[in-house]
């Protein structure tokens, strides 16, 4: 399974829109807020059902503010991150994906990118597609058999 993961995109749906040509053949797309109006229009462009969970400027979206979700086998958290301060560190959001027990923990927020295990678990934070934003960023997560990675891709307008 391959899943495009966005965030941040705070109206620049053009370049999530380049980052899904980019991915190639993609199973699913999770967009983590900050930009659920993009991740609507996306799904109205694309007619793929995106994932997505509204960020702190996504004022008065009826989505929940994080999901848990099971894709290929492996529990997913999914939040937009600011909820759990993750612009301070990863602790509470850690604590969180440990007592849910989760495979993989999907956030934004902090407009940087990031993939790496914490205590077996991927965290991945695509980084961000904001206009003008000096580093603009989409993760690919592959899952194949009881395997999961992830990597950044870099991107411009």
């Amino acid at each position: 399974m391959k899943l495009l993961i966005l965030s941040d995109t705070h109206g620049n749906y053009p370049l999530a829109i380049k980052a899904l040509e980019m991915a190639g053949q993609i199973d699913q797309i999770i967009h983590l807020g900050d930009g659920i109006d993009d991740a609507r229009i996306i799904e109205e462009i694309t007619g793929h059902r995106i994932i997505k969970v509204p960020g702190n400027c996504d004022l008065s979206a009826p989505e929940p503010r994080e999901i848990l979700t099971v894709l290929a086998g492996k529990l997913f958290l999914v939040t937009h991150g600011d909820n759990y301060n993750v612009k301070a560190g990863l602790a509470r959001l850690h604590k969180k994906a440990c007592d849910e027990n989760a495979d993989i923990v999907l956030y934004g927020h902090t407009h940087a990118s990031f993939a790496g295990e914490l205590d077996g678990m991927l965290f991945v934070n695509p980084g961000c597609l904001r206009y003008k934003w000096p580093i603009t960023s989409y993760a690919i997560i592959s899952i194949d058999a009881d395997r999961a990675s992830a990597r950044i891709c870099p991107i411009s307008a």
